[in-house]
């Protein structure tokens, strides 16, 4: 094996383990931030709110407007059909 074979190996060894340095690192602040999400849930629970309808809110503020607008009247569709409305 030549030099420069030799090399581009050690390069490209260093650069995957650099990728998987930041991959742990990331994992590990995802774990953490992962943890301070559960306490928040648990702290809105304790101040008598459902945690339940609360992870629903958060899903539907990250949809836009139109995309939540529509999901709801189709549910509301599918809801009559099965004659759920009120």
């Amino acid at each position: 094996m030549d030099d420069a074979a030799f090399n581009t190996e050690s390069v490209a060894a260093d650069q995957l383990k650099a990728f998987l340095e930041r991959i742990e690192r990331l994992e590990e602040e995802k774990a953490g931030i992962s943890g301070d999400i559960k306490d928040v849930y648990s702290e809105l629970k304790g101040a008598g709110f459902d945690a339940k309808v609360v992870r629903k809110l958060v899903s539907m503020r990250k949809r836009d407007h139109s995309e939540r607008m529509e999901e709801e009247a189709i549910l509301e569709l599918y809801m009559s059909a099965l004659g759920m409305s009120a």
